[in-house]
């Protein structure tokens, strides 16, 4: 019979699937060999080993943390019974069965393995031709005949394709699965592959025939916000379509589909929580100091878009593998939301760039400085002008080179000029030096002359360091520039504080009381009635801020003090902080938890109460990324939003194309 177009489309997408084994098992090849965890079997099922970017080891080091994680409890608590068994959907290359094997840990354990029969028979091959993994099998087990390619004592691999339950039902009869015992199903990235009706069916049905048993599965969630767009479009190119993230889009959607699919418990969490609430802090400390790192956005983003979920039936349902962290990474907010929605304008120009810091030099004249763009990462400042027309772009002509600089700060100074400080060009290479950057007029044609002086100051200068700020404060009657926070290649968190005489150019020491605020990098700062407020960022531990500081002049000096805000405004870092009037406006930045774009919170700072606005983003290019972006205050409601994106795990780079307008007129007031 000949093959109609419907089967060839069918075997082109399976092809796919298959294929996303081989880059999976890459990632694990190389997470591993950067120290991430332990595992001397995977290159062997490896051709060529391709050494991944941080970002990637990390996110596959968080998948396998979880799976072993699971596997390992129900091991413990399964010690006592006669028999267990692990049944692998979907299983691919991965090595479980060979690391328990070294392990000593499949006492009273058989391991089956289920996945396409090309897989497996490539899989086979592989294990039969390796003298490693081939004398981890019982040399004098009788082969199998049909579906099953590897039969020993501890380990069946069968050639099947899951979603044919009735096949994979015989099949796993004929391996000798004992359907009585406790058994830990596995999924990780399998299920979601399917048409969501057959996926169902797949958990329906291990429910049904295996009474005794825990769903373990590693997916997807969040496909509406930026993040999760940028993602499923990944995976369509890959002709291999997330299929459950539509009807299951987060983690509550997929704890109600197991329980209505005859599982008695569950329990799921992103992987923030559980990378921040049940991994030790000890080990985070270290896999965080395998590799440079300076990420954070893309980690949380791809954190918050992947879950690990364990459903129970029978005597697994009292044990839990999964438990709710006993303290939440992400404490209960419950934010005032206002029902008034702020609308969004694109503007006619085109600009991208990440990590950039920007500068209003004059009325409708911008500066910015450093990021990196498609291009590469770039040195050329540029400057928008504000004309009867509208907005546009001009080149600059720089009296000198500032240097390639991201997460840099670029501050207005009251005399006129910005001062640019810090940044760096890798996590490995900080960005030194201090400027001065002095804008000339427009003189015809399309070019700016900018002077950029490096200034020479006395006094003990605070070391290297990006993710920072550098807001003005005043302390009797002068002005200095004050440097609190960020990172640099040595210390993950900044909690230091120095000053910087403006007119005097004088590294000085001004006494400062009270407690102060816990170090922290990608927090906001504005100066406030000769002081500074500051918002948010991320502390030692990873954990998002959400508190309000003030840094109050005194006679003697300054002093810190905490506003009690109420309600408590959602945590957040990689945003920008504007200050109008007695409020402080809060723009974009990274959230966990939450759908679609993070929006405006604005602060009032006589009440000490906050109100969260989300924004319309019908009118701009989706997907919106509002995080390593700039913004500035263009009049007294009204802001622009410059440049943003971030790389998006393995999905690809997403870069923010246009700048956009942001109506504050509703938030304040």
């Amino acid at each position: 019979m000949p093959t109609t177009n419907r089967t060839k489309k069918k075997q082109g997408k399976d092809t796919a699937v298959q294929g996303t084994n081989d880059s999976s098992v890459v990632s694990k090849v190389s997470a591993a060999a950067q120290g991430y965890f332990k595992d001397d079997f995977l290159q062997r099922f490896v051709c060529k080993v391709a050494r991944r970017a941080p970002l990637i080891n990390r996110g596959y080091y968080v998948r396998w943390r979880a799976v072993d994680h699971c596997v390992r409890r129900f091991l413990q608590v399964t010690a006592t019974c006669t028999n267990r068994q692990i049944l692998s959907l979907g299983a691919g290359f991965d090595s479980l069965y060979f690391r328990l094997h070294a392990d000593g840990a499949l006492d009273r354990v058989v391991v089956f393995e289920v996945d396409f029969p090309d897989v497996t028979r490539r899989k086979a091959a592989l294990i039969d031709s390796n003298v490693t993994l081939k004398g981890m099998l019982d040399p004098h087990e009788p082969s199998s005949a049909g579906p099953v390619l590897v039969s020993s004592s501890r380990y069946r691999l069968l050639g099947v394709d899951v979603r044919e339950e009735k096949q994979v039902e015989e099949a796993l009869c004929a391996a000798g699965l004992d359907w009585a015992a406790p058994t830990l199903i596995l999924s990780e990235v399998v299920l979601t592959y399917m048409e969501t009706q057959r996926s169902d069916a797949v958990i329906s049905w291990a429910a049904k025939l295996l009474p005794q048993s825990v769903f373990v599965m590693y997916e997807q969630i969040h496909p509406h916000d930026a993040f999760g767009r940028i993602m499923q479009e990944h995976f369509v190119k890959l002709n291999s379509t997330l299929h459950a993230l539509q009807q299951y889009p987060d983690t509550s959607a997929q704890r109600r589909r197991f329980l209505d699919k005859g599982w008695d418990q569950c329990v799921c969490l992103d992987m923030n929580d559980f990378y921040l609430g049940l991994v030790p802090e000890e080990e985070r400390g270290r896999v965080e100091s395998l590799e440079p790192f300076d990420e954070y956005e893309e980690w949380h983003q791809k954190c918050s878009h992947y879950f690990i979920l364990t459903a129970s039936r029978g005597c697994l349902t009292a044990p839990a593998l999964l438990a709710h962290p006993p303290v939440s990474p992400v404490p209960p907010i419950n934010p005032c939301w206002s029902p008034t929605v702020l609308n969004m304008q694109t503007l006619p120009v085109f600009m991208e760039g990440l990590g950039m810091a920007s500068t209003s030099v004059s009325p409708g004249q911008l500066l910015l400085t450093g990021g990196s763009s498609r291009g590469g990462r770039g040195a050329a400042s540029r400057i928008l002008l504000r004309g009867q027309e509208g907005w546009r772009s001009v080149s600059v002509e720089a009296s000198a080179d500032l240097g390639v600089r991201l997460h840099h700060t670029a501050t207005a100074l009251p005399g006129g000029g910005v001062l640019v400080l810090g940044g760096r060009s890798s996590p490995l290479s900080p960005t030194r030096g201090l400027f001065r950057v002095t804008v000339g007029p427009l003189e015809g044609g399309d070019a700016v002359k900018v002077n950029v002086e490096q200034l020479v100051c006395t006094g003990d200068p605070p070391p290297p360091r990006w993710r920072h700020t550098a807001t003005v404060v005043r302390h009797k009657g002068r002005n200095f520039l004050c440097i609190f926070g960020g990172k640099n290649k040595s210390v993950a968190v900044l909690g230091d504080v120095f000053f910087l005489d403006l007119d005097q150019q004088h590294w000085t020491e001004i006494p400062v009381e009270g407690a102060a605020p816990e170090p922290r990098h990608s927090h906001s700062a504005c100066s406030y009635n000769g002081g500074l407020v500051m918002f948010g960022g991320l502390n030692r531990r990873g954990v998002l801020l959400g508190d309000t500081v003030l840094l109050r002049p005194t006679e003697g000096g300054f002093i810190w003090e905490r506003i009690n805000v109420q309600p408590s405004p959602v945590p957040r870092y990689s945003h920008c902080a504007h200050v109008c009037g007695q409020k402080l406006v809060l723009v974009g930045g990274v959230w966990l938890h939450s759908d679609g774009v993070p929006g405006v919170v604005v602060i009032d700072m006589e009440t000490c109460s906050s109100v969260e606005f989300s924004l319309n983003t019908s009118s701009v290019p989706w997907p919106l990324m509002l995080q390593s972006f700039c913004s500035e205050l263009t009049g007294p409601e009204e802001l622009i939003l410059v440049g943003g994106g971030g790389n998006c795990f393995s999905f690809g780079t997403h870069w923010n194309p246009q700048i956009v307008s942001l109506d504050l007129r509703p938030a304040l007031g």
